[in-house]
């Protein structure tokens, strides 16, 4: 079995040894044992950090990444899990089209300014509505600026 000190996976992954040392802490990932004070992983470490790649990409935050391994540490993939992503990802899509279509159409509007546009109007007014949701759910976030 080939072995990769923390070094040669850092340079093979891309990714800083602090970020392997933080997913060693969470869970995601395990070192076979040290070489001095260097971590020592099999190699089968770099298919992992595909997988936590894979589903960082897909919006999967480190715990639901972790939830993706038993307790061996083999896949085990909650399927229905992955449809409720998928859908998000739907909805997610379907927002950003929808902005997308009312940009190129504020961008060729007729209208002399950009307020008189109604569909200008209509964005902005969805974008306050959005903005203000997500200041209710998260009490923690700031106010206004400064």
């Amino acid at each position: 079995m080939q072995e990769l000190d923390i070094g040669q996976v850092s340079q093979q992954s891309g990714l800083p040894a602090s970020t392997l040392r933080y997913y060693e802490e969470r869970g995601l990932i395990q070192p076979v044992g040290r070489n001095g004070l260097r971590r020592i992983y099999d190699m089968t470490v770099m298919q992992r950090l595909a997988l936590i790649a894979l589903g960082r990409t897909a919006g999967f935050s480190l715990q639901e990444i972790a939830g993706m391994f038993d307790a061996q540490g083999k896949l085990s993939v909650d399927r229905p899990q992955l449809l409720r992503k998928a859908d998000d990802l739907d909805r997610h899509i379907m927002r950003l089209q929808a902005l997308r279509d009312g940009l190129r159409h504020v961008a060729r509007c007729r209208q002399p300014h950009h307020l008189q546009c109604p569909t200008f109007k209509r964005l902005m007014n969805v974008a306050a509505r959005r903005q203000e949701r997500q200041r209710t759910a998260d009490p923690n976030s700031r106010k206004g600026p400064g």
